[in-house]
């Protein structure tokens, strides 16, 4: 067995271990709320969790299994809600009953393993990295990465990619982004939360591509940004739609979602890659919760609604203390109209006044 493939089973198999014990230690109790979806946002919302039950007693009980594995357990009503990295367009929220709003803004980043590359230091043009996963350009030294990169010493080694596995809303951004500057990319691999990658190695969830990458020398993968800072990961400057190398920070995230034009009557659907603006970062992208306008537990639905009006109003420092952008204030304020125009029980009474 290689290396690789020996670290592989390693991380595999530690992954499968802490994935049981969160199970085992995330069982519901009666009154708690429950949710299931995107990994993207699994640190604020476990930090919003922790808080709230501490001043309301009533807990949260999220698995962090995935946008897609979300989106099937609210439709098939198994949680209170989902979360989606990838909104629903407004014509499949329209067929499935159901209604969603954001809740912060945040980034996907390149990371790379790379000795003596310090976080930052390395700078990828969008289309450089779309033939990096695509298989195009398989060593760090290779001319196009260089040329970007006068007096970096890169090796001559070759490139290990490292993609997500799992039906991810976080690949959603990551490949919609590629999709938008490559066209090659476009055409044969496309955007989606789940696509055939064409080279490389897969992991489920963030945690996993970050181990991975952690642990391989050489390896490239994508993770939200609140993984990779607190991980102390390599992460790359990206070029922008305006030409410009930028990092990944709240500032960069801001930049990008204030071309944001929300609407509540379109499910505030909306995507947040290759945005215009010098300060850009062009891998941003909000994260959803979905649930259903008719509630057949409105008591639920309604402590549900408490808790995300309680994070929208409590929560800013913790979001912004985990490397999220919080939503503006009249953001929230849509949010919260769309919940008393929307959110209703079986005989259509809103649920929020």
């Amino acid at each position: 067995m290689s290396i690789l493939n020996r670290l592989l089973v390693s991380i595999g198999l530690s992954a499968a271990l802490l994935s049981a014990a969160l199970l085992s230690a995330g069982v519901a109790y009666a009154g708690d709320i429950t949710g299931a979806g995107a990994t993207f946002p699994s640190p604020i919302y476990a930090k919003w969790a922790e808080t709230y039950k501490a001043q309301n007693g009533t807990g949260l009980n999220y698995q962090s299994i995935g946008s897609g594995g979300g989106i099937k357990q609210i439709q098939a009503k198994i949680v209170d809600f989902g979360a989606s990295d990838a909104p629903m367009n407004p014509n499949e929220l329209a067929l499935a009953g159901l209604t969603q709003f954001p809740t912060v803004i945040g980034g996907v980043v390149p990371v790379v393993n790379i000795d003596g590359i310090a976080p930052g230091q390395l700078k990828l043009d969008g289309k450089v990295l779309a033939d990096i996963f695509q298989g195009r350009i398989t060593k760090w030294n290779d001319k196009r990465i260089v040329a970007d990169n006068p007096g970096l010493a890169l090796p001559d080694e070759t490139i290990h990619v490292m993609y997500r596995t799992d039906s991810s809303g976080t690949t959603f951004i990551f490949t919609t982004y590629l999709s938008q500057i490559s066209t090659d990319w476009k055409q044969s691999v496309g955007a989606g939360k789940a696509v055939k990658w064409p080279v490389g190695t897969g992991g489920k969830g963030n945690e996993v591509v970050a181990s991975y990458v952690r642990r391989l020398k050489n390896s490239i993968g994508y993770v939200e940004y609140a993984y990779a800072l607190p991980n102390k990961m390599t992460f790359t400057q990206m070029k922008n739609r305006d030409g410009q190398f930028v990092s990944p920070t709240d500032t960069s995230f801001k930049a990008a979602a204030a071309n944001a034009q929300w609407d509540a009557d379109k499910g505030f659907f909306e995507i947040l890659t290759n945005e215009p603006g010098k300060d850009s970062w062009p891998i941003t992208g909000a994260t959803f919760i979905l649930i259903y306008k008719s509630q057949e537990k409105p008591a639920s639905a309604a402590e549900m609604l408490k808790f995300f009006d309680w994070a929208f109003t409590n929560g800013d420092k913790m979001a912004s203390d985990l490397n999220y952008v919080p939503l503006p204030a009249n953001l929230k304020a849509m949010i919260h109209a769309s919940w008393k125009a929307q959110v209703k029980d079986s005989s259509g009474k809103a649920l929020w006044n």
